[in-house]
């Protein structure tokens, strides 16, 4: 079993990180700002990871801000032109916050009630609802990304909100020899699960987004479980003892997630961005991670 783990550019504990006995690769978070020249920073971060794998993660249809805003005095603008029946609910902050979208124009929102706060670059936006159309797949960010990636070879990308074969075989049109692993994080993209994926990538369970899009709440298990049913070399990724974020003794909801997702038949897991911004509690996880899975293999193997 091993773990990727996300890496902010710049991180001063990445070598700590790469030298972990379970870490299989490095994800880079594209939305996460870079000084400079995009292949010098894909350069190091290459180095860095040695022999292990370097993922690329590119947003693609993820909705996420552009730009500063005060609702309601201003409008939001979003990464992508979007058509959806209004009003209709917007979820903030990872879902803690949401709020109702008044108007759509083009790809600005316009809020009845909030957020009631500065809304900030990358931020992502989720608007489950059935009419919702997004234009466009790869933003101009994730196409110099692929430029940049093909000059150095690097063929390896997370897709963001894939809901068909054809976002993957817009990539491959772009870049043939590219390996993708397929983010699972809207109702769409389980439907393309069900009925339409034959193994032609690897999957992951993109938890973070997947919870907020789900009908129920509940649904969640149901979809984790038949992305691993439909590929046993899935990914489980987002919401990985996020406690320790924040505290550097995990929660007893958290180890309870892990021991659950490991029983499903996950064997690699990707720790997404809050946990990974400090050595501690990255490290931490790994560790606890690390013990969990050797603790569940001398527990079969009895």
């Amino acid at each position: 079993m091993k773990a990727i783990v996300t890496t902010p550019p710049y991180s001063p504990f990445i070598d700590e990180v790469v030298a972990h006995p379970i870490v299989s690769g490095l994800r880079l978070n594209t939305v996460m700002p870079i000084k400079g020249n995009l292949e010098d920073t894909l350069r190091n971060l290459q180095d860095k990871a040695k022999d292990k794998d370097l993922w690329i993660d590119l947003k693609c249809r993820q909705l996420r801000v552009v730009g500063y805003w005060t609702p309601p005095f201003t409008e939001i603008q979003l990464s992508h032109k979007i058509k959806v029946d209004t009003p209709v609910t917007a979820y903030f902050g990872s879902g803690k916050e949401k709020h109702i979208i008044l108007e759509v124009n083009e790809d600005k929102l316009i809020m009845q009630d909030g957020p009631k706060r500065v809304v900030g670059p990358g931020e992502s936006v989720n608007i489950v609802n059935s009419s919702l159309c997004i234009d466009g797949y790869f933003t101009d960010t994730d196409m110099k990304y692929i430029e940049a990636a093909t000059k150095l070879n690097l063929n390896k990308f997370m897709l963001s909100f894939v809901e068909s074969k054809q976002d993957i075989d817009l990539l491959r049109t772009i870049y043939p020899d590219s390996r993708i692993v397929a983010k699972i994080e809207s109702q769409k993209g389980i439907k393309y699960v069900d009925n339409e994926y034959k193994k032609e990538v690897r999957l992951m369970a993109a938890r973070g987004d997947l919870f907020m899009e789900v009908r129920m709440p509940h649904q969640i298990i149901s979809a984790i479980e038949n992305i691993i049913k439909k590929d046993k070399n899935a990914i489980v990724a987002s919401r990985i003892f996020d406690s320790l974020a924040y505290n550097l003794e995990p929660s007893c909801s958290d180890i309870g997630d892990v021991d659950n997702l490991i029983r499903m038949g996950y064997k690699t897991f990707m720790f997404g961005d809050e946990i990974c911004m400090e050595r501690n509690s990255i490290i931490s996880g790994l560790n606890l991670l690390e013990y969990m899975i050797c603790n569940h293999l001398n527990t079969t193997a009895k």
